[in-house]
């Protein structure tokens, strides 16, 4: 099953929503923070989703923040979507792996067991492992037949994929040790590894 866009952004919804009731607007911008979505999270797409919780039962208004015209509805998880959020993150299959989903799962690894952490970060690294044989593959036929510019995207695009798949080795290695993922706070110049471009 491969997930889609939207699985990732009701999981994403349902997890923020997990922690605090938000009006649509701080939704978006926490999916945005969260998912780096910033380019095409619109409201358009955003207020569709939320209209499907709310019909489905999943989320409910608590209230409203603001006054006026800038009066926003605030929501909050029912018991349902509680039960929803918490069968999605269960879910360590290929749906799990893909690029649209996988950094949704990650951000919220928090709540879930050790080995759906481990069977998804063994799944992505072995989804990425696929395509970097594929992007080495397209570099050995094609590297004397294309130009510079060409050759270097597919060598960065080599290089992007295989920094993620070191890290999520370091990763699972951390999980199946029992030991907790160390937190650092990243500098300016640190740059985390991009689990949604590769």
């Amino acid at each position: 099953m491969v997930a889609t866009r939207g699985d990732a952004l009701e999981l994403a919804v349902l997890g923020l929503l997990h922690d605090a009731p938000l009006h649509g607007y701080e939704v978006r911008k926490r999916v945005n923070g969260l998912c780096g979505w910033s380019r095409v999270l619109s409201y358009g797409t955003l207020y569709p989703c939320l209209k499907s919780l709310l019909r489905r039962g999943l989320i409910e208004p608590e209230g409203t923040a603001g006054t006026g015209r800038r009066t926003r509805i605030v929501y909050r998880l029912s018991a349902e979507g509680k039960a929803r959020f918490a069968e999605l993150m269960t879910r360590g299959g290929p749906a799990a792996w893909d690029d649209d989903s996988f950094g949704v799962h990650f951000a919220f690894f928090a709540r879930t067991d050790r080995a759906t952490r481990v069977r998804i970060l063994e799944g992505r690294r072995s989804r990425l492992e696929e395509r970097m044989a594929g992007v080495r593959a397209v570099l050995a036929r094609t590297a004397e037949r294309v130009d510079t510019y060409t050759l270097e995207l597919q060598r960065h695009g080599l290089e992007s994929v295989e920094r993620d798949v070191r890290w999520l080795s370091e990763l699972i290695n951390t999980e199946r040790s029992g030991a907790p993922v160390a937190r650092t706070d990243p500098q300016p110049s640190d740059t985390p590894p991009d689990t949604q471009r590769t």
